[in-house]
């Protein structure tokens, strides 16, 4: 008799675990399509994701993932740009694709050439890569305006492009510009440290001026009027006030520099345990927030 009853409570146990491994792996195949508050708006507007440092196109895939299974977007390439800034097109996009997007990939993605003074390579090669892909896309295609989403480095090379060649903004239009953990104005164990950095709570100007940003400064000038701007950054909540990499206050140093002229500028902080640097591009809010925000 015991040992009929423990071989129901064993087939009970195994039962219940796994009716909760079923819903576990439900909501994980279901949590991309949650994302989607609001009435997506269509538009064959194309959207170019720039990956970071030492990275790849695959740190974007989480991203559109996440846009492709919410219904959002029916076409998605991938272009790979060279060292000599030769692009690459991986896919077809369609005429009338509905908020089409392209993932970007740089051959080089650390910049090798100017180790040790990045905010030249930022300001040079960065933004060539930058200049590339845009250019090779629009010439394919004639899009009439474009979205940007960036994370870490991309971020600079996007804001370096749009400092070096502003004739082009009027060419290729940036309708939207989203910065995920964008260090502005230095990274954290290189030339910035913990709560070192100081913004004016006015004006949001920085009490430190790093190379990276000095070269920046003539955006209060010539940033595009028309490009809505969303700065996206991490806050571990455990007294660094940073995701680990960027400061809170480097991040948010892009608001001196664009908010007098962009069209619109929002800063959102994202915390918790998955506001770490490197996983910002894989976080369910911010997944969200891209979407309420382009489309």
């Amino acid at each position: 008799m015991q040992h009929k009853s423990a071989n129901i409570v064993a087939f009970v146990i195994l039962l219940i675990a796994i009716i909760c491994g079923c819903w576990f792996a439900l909501s994980q195949n279901n949590q991309n399509q949650q994302v989607v508050t609001k009435k997506i708006t269509y538009k064959n507007v194309p959207t170019f994701f720039f990956h970071g440092w030492g990275s790849s196109y695959h740190a974007e895939e989480d991203m559109v993932n996440a846009i492709r299974n919410a219904k959002v977007t029916d076409n998605v390439i991938r272009i790979n740009v060279t060292k000599n800034q030769k692009v690459i097109f991986h896919g077809h996009l369609k005429k009338n694709a509905k908020n089409p997007i392209i993932e970007v990939n740089f051959d080089d993605n650390k910049l090798n050439a100017y180790r040790g003074n990045y905010a030249d390579g930022y300001k040079d090669l960065g933004a060539k890569y930058v200049k590339a892909a845009i250019i090779a896309v629009n010439e394919k295609y004639h899009y009439k305006n474009i979205n940007i989403v960036a994370h870490s480095m991309g971020n600079l090379e996007t804001a370096y492009y749009f400092e070096q060649y502003p004739n082009l903004q009027k060419k290729y239009p940036v309708d939207h510009f989203i910065s995920i953990a964008g260090h502005y104005d230095g990274i954290i164990g290189e030339n910035d440290s913990q709560n070192r950095l100081k913004l004016n709570a006015k004006t949001g100007k920085p009490n430190i001026i790093q190379p990276e940003y000095r070269g920046l400064l003539p955006l209060r000038q010539t940033f595009p009027r028309n490009t809505r701007v969303l700065n996206i950054f991490g806050n571990l909540e455990d007294g660094t006030n940073s995701d680990g990499d960027v400061s809170n206050n480097s991040a948010k140093s892009l608001k001196y520099l664009v908010a007098g002229r962009a069209k619109s500028y929002r800063n959102l902080m994202i915390k918790g345990k998955n506001a770490q640097h490197s996983k910002l591009h894989n976080n369910q809010e911010v997944n969200k927030a891209i979407i309420n925000f382009l489309w």
